[in-house]
């Protein structure tokens, strides 16, 4: 009766209302008076073949109208989402810029019905108040109404400009600790434990301090000091030569990679199939020789 009345208002025509709902004009006018009935109001003025909205029709119009919208667009959703639908992902800036990107389009080959909205998150947030599906987070898996999947590990290790230690190559873990330090605002703990594990003393003096792994990363390759970055998200400049590893001690860490979802969302079809799409590419990169 609803979507009856709202049609033929907003069409002016019991007939027009009637092709756009594929119904006769008989059906249209039946459910609207009806309605009326129900509502003990008269919803149109009728004037021989025509029909007009009463001032209490327009405004029940009105009322309904948005209602009746968020309606359809929910029905819409489902069925976007039974087919595919929406997957809102937070990443990590870097790890989204220098892993991520270059491989999601095989992610959209295999799975076009999924539109994916990406946003880049540094510090912590909360599913509850953000609507995200998953989120690809670096650290400990101790989120709480979560689940997670491990991704990977990560291997950190201290690199530099070649010009900076060009004159004097670090020979052990104490020469770096001469060298000016560049630290990550978000891995504050890195270079201690990387001095820690190598029974090295931490220096006392702080170096720079940089919010993302892009910023650190140019610092040193402009020869602003020695960072500490994993390896694989700086690939292209060691092999383009514009950082070189001092010494091949990556840090130890009990911290990783992994896809969160909230436990709500983990049966959610599109985040099956990143979980299920990232877990292959990794497995993949692990097996190659």
């Amino acid at each position: 009766m609803l979507m009856a009345f709202e049609a033929a208002g907003r069409c002016g025509s019991f007939t027009v209302a009637a092709q756009e709902l594929n119904l006769t004009q008989g059906a249209i006018s039946r459910q609207v008076s009806a309605l009326e009935s129900q509502l003990n109001i008269t919803l149109f003025h009728r004037v021989r073949k025509s029909i007009q909205l009463t001032e209490a029709g327009k405004i029940y119009l009105l009322e309904i109208g948005a209602a009746l919208k968020m309606i359809r667009n929910a029905s819409l959703n489902a069925m976007r989402e039974q087919q595919g639908g929406i997957l809102n992902l937070a990443i990590l800036p870097t790890f989204g810029m220098r892993w991520l990107m270059p491989r999601f389009p095989d992610f959209l080959k295999q799975n076009p019905q999924i539109t994916v909205n990406f946003t880049s998150k540094l510090s912590p947030f909360d599913f509850n108040s953000e609507n995200l599906h998953a989120a690809i987070h670096f650290g400990m898996p101790d989120w709480p109404g979560t689940d997670h999947s491990f991704l990977m590990k990560e291997e950190a290790i201290p690199v530099s400009a070649p010009s900076l230690v060009a004159k004097s190559p670090p020979q052990c873990p104490k020469d770096i600790a001469a060298l000016p330090l560049l630290n990550l605002e978000t891995r504050p703990e890195a270079w201690a434990n990387w001095f820690e594990q190598n029974d090295v003393t931490s220096p006392t003096i702080n170096g720079m301090i940089f919010e993302q792994f892009a910023l650190v990363t140019q610092a040193a390759i402009s020869g602003l000091g020695v960072a500490i970055l994993p390896r694989f998200l700086i690939q292209s400049e060691l092999e383009r030569g514009e950082l070189v590893i001092l010494l091949d001690l990556p840090i130890k860490s009990a911290e990783g990679y992994y896809l969160i979802t909230p436990t709500h969302r983990t049966s959610y079809a599109p985040t099956i199939a990143l979980r299920k799409w990232l877990l292959e590419q990794i497995t993949k990169e692990n097996d190659a020789p």
